[in-house]
């Protein structure tokens, strides 16, 4: 396969399944804010930090209010990351290799682009919101759904679900860092309402209920970090996207390097006890795991892209 449409089926996915990623974010945030008594939440400030783009945003924002915020993580021009941005670059990308992509999958993707850009106004307005990022979350589940069920399972396919693993588990390891930063605690200081932002947790990861199907307990610090980061069989867990990124990976020729960073993630990850990691601790474990991630997409950038 030209490393050209490998790439660019890489970057499909994972704008996709970005978009998709911080619609349910903005969606579960709304809740949590309506759960909390007012001056509880910590408002829209912390999905600006799990995307990574605060000091982008502070340059032409001087608060995090709703109509700031929210219009720059949905329609944001000046936001890469938008949920706007993320379909258009998808469609850009897609429209560039529609001769190797199902002509369903490329009108659905461009349909989602029109839908997002025609309906903003809806998804700024709190009667409308709901509706307008529940149709972008089922329209990228059927974009990949629709893939997996139409496009040849070769190469490219190797390539588009690597895109989307290592999307997810980038902002599995963001979510959980940004959302347990002002939660963990000493034992003996557990904070009011904690119970509340822990299950937003695992709603941000569409995890609540394969949680408690898994663990088979009562919602607490300790058992959501080890379910988000290790579970096997939760898709959404970093120790599951590791596994299934070792997996792909393998078809590949000339992975071995790619395979050994992998490897070294994954074996970090299993290194310590996560259920003990507390304030500072996670967070550098965290940190780790974005380095390693970025390295396993430096790796296959430089095996098979930049040729």
């Amino acid at each position: 396969m030209l490393s050209r449409v490998g790439e660019t089926l890489y970057w499909v996915s994972r704008y996709i399944e970005r978009a998709e990623n911080i619609a349910r974010l903005i969606n579960v945030n709304n809740l949590l804010m309506m759960d909390l008594p007012k001056g509880v939440c910590t408002g829209w400030q912390p999905l600006i930090d799990i995307i990574g783009v605060r000091k982008n945003y502070q340059e032409n924002h001087t608060d995090f209010s709703d109509q700031h915020a929210l219009k720059y993580l949905l329609v944001g021009r000046d936001n890469s990351s938008s949920i706007l941005n993320s379909i258009s670059s998808a469609r850009e990308s897609a429209r560039t290799i529609r001769d190797v992509m199902p002509r369903d999958v490329w009108e659905a993707i461009n349909s989602l682009y029109y839908y997002v850009k025609d309906n903003q106004n809806e998804g700024l307005t709190k009667r409308g919101r709901f509706n307008y990022l529940k149709e972008i979350i089922e329209a990228a589940h059927q974009i990949f759904g629709a893939l997996d069920a139409t496009i040849n399972h070769d190469q490219g396919y190797i390539f588009i679900r690597f895109g989307s693993l290592i999307e997810r588990a980038d902002m599995t390891s963001r979510i959980l860092d940004i959302r347990s930063a002002t939660l963990i605690t000493n034992e003996e200081e557990v904070k009011p309402y904690e119970n509340i932002q822990w299950i937003s947790l695992l709603r941000s990861l569409s995890a609540y209920q394969m949680y408690r199907q898994e663990m088979s307990v009562r919602v607490q610090r300790s058992d959501v970090i080890e379910f988000v980061m290790l579970s096997k069989v939760f898709p959404r867990s970093i120790l599951f996207c590791m596994n299934e990124l070792k997996t792909l990976i393998q078809q590949l020729p000339n992975s071995a390097d790619i395979i050994k960073s992998i490897d070294k993630a994954t074996g970090e990850l299993a290194s310590d006890d996560v259920r003990a990691l507390k304030n500072g601790l996670l967070h550098d474990f965290i940190d780790e795991i974005q380095i390693n991630l970025a390295d396993i997409h430096n790796g296959l950038a430089e095996t098979y892209f930049l040729k």
